[in-house]
């Protein structure tokens, strides 16, 4: 497998097989759990985006966030 272009440049990079071991051992070893968890935790994460997106006007995003109502999904 090829190495990620940034690693070639000598940028850091997020250890990945360290969080993940990291994040299954937090839930004692179940690989499901810890995939559910993160995945609660990325909708959270896309929620505040969306929340954010819609506090920035119009004019200071110059349109770009904007495309016609609300982004903001109903959190549930």
């Amino acid at each position: 497998m090829a190495e990620p272009e940034a690693e070639r440049k000598g940028e850091a990079l997020p250890v990945w097989e360290a969080a993940a071991d990291e994040a299954i051992a937090a839930h004692e070893g179940d690989a499901r759990a810890a995939i559910v968890a993160l995945l609660h935790l990325n909708d959270a994460l896309e929620y505040e985006l969306a929340v954010a997106r819609d506090a920035v006007s119009f004019g200071y995003a110059r349109g770009l966030l904007h495309k016609g109502g609300s982004d903001v999904p109903a959190k549930g």
